[in-house]
């Protein structure tokens, strides 16, 4: 199987996300550094699950799944800037981030979708 760039970009953009979510447990911030690394590691969980999909639409499934978390984690990024936990520069650098993962999972999903449409 061909290395993956979206899992590469999940599992890296996980990595920093769980050692945000060490500074922000450091801080006494539990309930929103909770969610956030929930929902961001999740993203290269279910790219990972993808990769072992059992058809077509599972696949499809598990990356749409995967971009849901993507977004989700940006609300919760977005709480933590608006409310001053995190800097504006820090939460620029995370978006940046995640807007390249989500940019491919959008393609993937969208590609993914139009290939079995056409092979019906």
């Amino acid at each position: 199987m061909s290395k993956s760039v979206v899992l590469d970009k999940s599992f890296n953009f996980g990595l920093k996300i769980i050692k945000l979510y060490m500074k922000l447990r450091s801080k006494n911030e539990f309930t929103l550094s909770n969610q956030l690394v929930r929902s961001a590691t999740s993203i290269g969980a279910n790219i990972t699950e993808a990769q072992y999909a059992q058809s077509r639409k599972d696949f499809i499934n598990e990356m749409s799944i995967a971009l849901k978390e993507a977004n989700e984690t940006e609300y919760w990024l977005k709480l933590l800037s608006k409310s001053d936990i995190i800097e504006e520069i820090e939460y620029e650098n995370y978006i940046k981030e995640y807007l390249e993962i989500k940019m491919i999972l959008i393609s993937i999903v969208k590609l993914s979708k139009d290939s079995l449409i056409h092979r019906r």
